[in-house]
């Protein structure tokens, strides 16, 4: 038995010295370790042998060599192979001339920009905030309780552990009061998220940009003040805009903002919904109940605060008609837009 395994293991040697592809190296492994290979040949005629632990040890032995030898070819092979694909790729060329043309920002990143710089000229701060908060946060520090039907209006992405995708960035109100107190001027720009269908004016995923003003004596002339001022500054003109009644359990009262529709000039458009104004502002003077909860003293400070739409922003700035051509990702659309 240990002659043959010898000349077996010799056999083995001198094949696999030959064998220069994967496919060469199949055909060894089953010519030798196969179903029917020498190794299997061999465990047939061991109950034939005199000392069967000693064979059985010697035939053990030829197929941990064979095993061994063929994987240490096969990874030879591989790094040969790839060797040979570096030698063969094109060489790095350093006089090669690129592309020049660059990539360009999205045309929210351009209105937000422009909007945070106009804020920050007028003494406000810029902050950032969380995607996903707590119930607290979005609706109860807001003067909305469980069970208000003032939830209704925002059909909301409840995640399995209670948390949700703010559906607006009046989420991050408490969080700023408590933060610096008053007085105070912030701003805080940021994504928000609502179950809603789609159309030109809708989408379930936009930006927004929050903003309150703390102080004593404030008013809705304070309000008004600045809306007017960003806007004159964003569209380099004076623009019409109009304020009305609103609801919003966060402040009273309450308005809505809105501007003459850019894309239609007023007179009516899928874009506005045909009424010739687009809701851009809600605003207002925030609740007492809200300033309370954010631990400002409501007897000495007031404030109002304001979400302004900056994708619709966006819209009529650059006379995007569709909403969702943001969201698109269709960059024949979008690189109309150049860095700056």
């Amino acid at each position: 038995m240990q002659v043959r395994i010898e000349e077996l293991k010799k056999s083995f040697a001198e094949a696999l010295a030959l064998a220069n592809s994967q496919e060469a190296l199949e055909a060894l492994r089953i010519e030798y370790l196969g179903k029917k290979g020498y190794v299997a040949e061999l465990m047939q005629q061991l109950r034939f042998a005199e000392d069967k632990k000693a064979a059985g040890q010697l035939i053990n032995s030829l197929k941990t060599y064979a095993e061994g030898e063929i994987e240490k070819a096969t990874e030879q092979l591989r790094a040969a192979a790839i060797a040979a694909k570096v030698r063969s790729a094109k060489k790095y060329n350093p006089t090669l001339r690129f592309a020049e043309e660059q990539g360009s920002y999205h045309p929210i990143t351009l209105a937000t920009r422009e909007v945070e710089e106009v804020f920050i000229s007028m003494g406000f701060t810029i902050e950032n905030y969380d995607e996903i908060v707590d119930d607290y946060k979005c609706f109860e520090a807001l003067n909305i309780p469980k069970h208000h039907p003032a939830r209704d209006m925002q059909d909301t992405y409840y995640l399995d552990n209670g948390q949700l995708l703010k559906t607006h960035t009046s989420a991050a109100q408490n969080y700023i009061m408590k933060k610096y107190g008053a007085p105070l001027r912030a701003i805080f720009p940021g994504r928000c998220f609502r179950n809603e269908s789609t159309d030109a004016c809708h989408e379930n995923t936009f930006f927004q940009l929050e903003g309150m003003m703390i102080d004593e004596n404030i008013s809705i002339s304070n309000l008004i003040y600045f809306m007017k001022t960003m806007l004159s500054e964003v569209f380099h003109r004076d623009v019409k805009v109009r304020l009305r009644p609103g609801f919003f359990p966060f402040v009273e009262p309450g308005f809505e903002l809105d501007i003459s529709c850019e894309i239609c000039g007023g007179e009516g458009c899928p874009s506005c919904k045909n009424s010739g104004w687009l809701e851009l502002c809600p605003c207002g003077m925030i609740h007492p109940n809200v300033l309370r909860e954010g631990g400002i003293d409501t007897e000495k400070y007031s404030g109002f605060a304001f979400g302004l739409g900056l994708t619709r922003l966006a819209m009529m700035k650059y006379g995007v008609k569709d909403i969702r051509d943001f969201n698109s990702g269709n960059l024949k659309a979008l690189s109309q837009f150049k860095s700056i």
